[in-house]
């Protein structure tokens, strides 16, 4: 897993909601109807954003400091951090009991989507 941190600016709108964008990344905006979801959505557009840079083979650009970007009138800056995780698929060989083996080949069950399923769940 990755972690990448950016300042992103948060624009009070006259209606109270917020509108983030990223300096860094240009093109990357999102809003929040209130601060709390605003925080949600500026790292959900920060992790999206990444994973398609990195989906794309671009290059990330590389974070500014806060201290480095001017805020205007009904501004903040805060930074955002958004972990990515790393969806590639990976072999891995797993022992089971013969007889929970057969249980599953009955039922159709895909061993592999149960372990994903199951790991997902339990690490979120």
């Amino acid at each position: 897993m990755m972690a990448y941190v950016y300042p992103a600016v948060f624009h009070l709108n006259k209606d109270g909601s917020y509108t983030i964008t990223y300096p860094d990344l240009p093109g990357c905006i999102s809003e929040g109807k209130t601060l709390n979801e605003a925080m949600y959505m500026a790292q959900s557009a920060l992790a999206q954003w990444i994973r398609y840079l990195e989906d794309e083979g671009e290059e990330i650009p590389k974070s500014s400091l806060i201290e480095d970007i001017k805020a205007k009138k009904g501004e903040f800056i805060n930074y955002i951090c958004a972990d990515i995780k790393d969806a590639h698929a990976v072999k891995r060989t797993i022992s089971i009991p013969r007889w929970l083996d057969d249980k599953a080949k009955f039922e159709g069950l895909s061993l592999s989507k149960v372990l994903q399923d199951t790991l997902a769940e339990r690490f979120g």
